[in-house]
């Protein structure tokens, strides 16, 4: 099954890679309706969001991260739709800080209710902090987060975040042409020496209904070297194998920034991360078309063997690439009209 780790047999997929890294989504609401991810005019006030009897329950979260860590995972991250909103969330970050020491709990959120959460989440047991913010300009900020809450909401949930004890955040960017890429020199400026690290993410084809195109991708590449002219940076070795960023330091020592290239450099062949939908499902790739059920096995009566071979079993069958096979799968499919179904990314958390 491959390596160890935690003191449990670890698991490796076809390809070798193995499983460390789990996403749960803990809620499929969010409060914002960033376009890329829960545009407004699908998102309405009538959508019909999941009934809280299929959403898993913390006791069923704790039950499986518990098996995950047995199988090798050292890092669970909290997501959604937008985690705050699911009411108690530090209970179950306190559920899941005991069951190993060394477990790396992190959260991302949009950070507009931090201000009310974040030091009862520090009390609770967990580590770090993402923070999604793609833009400093008011006007930019309030259309890319669904013209529902102003840039200042954030500012001051990232403020709480640091009163509460997190002094390392991550400030994730997703990059757009044309709709916010000229404030990444002015979003780096303001972070450069706060000791938080910005990362800038490629706009990606997640899920069916963000309206991807390949010409609003800015790459990687380009992003280094707009921010690189205004305050130069150099590269910096990773911080451990499969980390998905790529860094970059500043070389008067203000800090870094980090770069996801899932379209123009994939990384599919260090991917180590799980992710499970808010009902419950076990999926394997950010792009994946659907996911292996869960939920029914914790339900049911079943024993804790039987939804370890159904992990061990689907982690094994694993060979998930797609942003290394975009292209040939983008020429096959056509038009975003014509693209196959895929998981949402409110539904797997990014």
């Amino acid at each position: 099954m491959g390596a160890t780790g935690k003191g449990g047999p670890g698991l490796s997929d076809r390809l070798g890679r193995p499983l460390r890294d789990l996403r749960i989504s803990v809620t499929d609401r969010c409060n914002f309706r960033c376009p890329y991810c829960m545009p407004a005019e699908i998102f309405g006030e009538k959508y019909a969001f999941l009934p809280r009897n299929e959403i898993l329950t913390f006791e069923e979260l704790e039950r499986l991260v518990r098996i995950f860590v047995e199988f090798g995972v050292e890092k669970v991250r909290i997501t959604g739709g937008e985690p705050l909103l699911r009411h108690g969330l530090e209970d179950l970050v306190a559920k899941l800080a005991v069951l190993d020491p060394r477990l790396d709990i992190a959260l991302t959120t949009n950070g507009s209710l931090l201000p009310r959460y974040a030091e009862g989440l520090a009390r609770a047991g967990l580590r770090r902090i993402t923070v999604s913010l793609d833009s400093l300009d008011p006007a930019i900020f309030h259309r890319m987060s669904g013209e529902r809450f102003a840039v200042d909401r954030v500012l001051e949930g990232i403020r709480a975040a640091e009163a509460a004890g997190f002094e390392r955040l991550k400030i994730n960017c997703v990059v757009q042409r044309g709709v916010n890429d000229e404030g990444l020199v002015d979003l780096a400026r303001h972070f450069h020496g706060t000791g938080h690290i910005l990362r800038f993410i490629e706009f990606m084809d997640v899920g069916t209904r963000n309206q991807w195109r390949m010409e609003e991708v800015v790459t990687g590449a380009e992003i280094v070297e707009r921010i690189g002219a205004a305050m130069p940076l150099e590269p910096a070795e990773p911080n451990y194998q499969g980390e998905v960023a790529a860094r970059w330091r500043y070389l008067d020592g203000g800090g870094e920034i980090g770069v996801i290239t899932s379209v123009s450099q994939p990384f599919c062949g260090g991917c180590t991360r799980a992710r499970l939908t808010t009902e419950g499902s076990l999926v394997t790739c950010l792009f994946a078309t659907g996911g292996v059920d869960l939920r029914t096995a914790l339900r049911d009566g079943s024993s804790d063997d039987v939804l370890r071979e159904k992990i061990a079993s689907t982690w094994a069958a694993r060979s998930d690439r797609y942003s290394e096979e975009r292209q040939q799968i983008l020429q096959i499919e056509g038009t975003a009209e014509r693209r196959r179904e895929r998981v949402e990314m409110y539904q797997v958390g990014g």
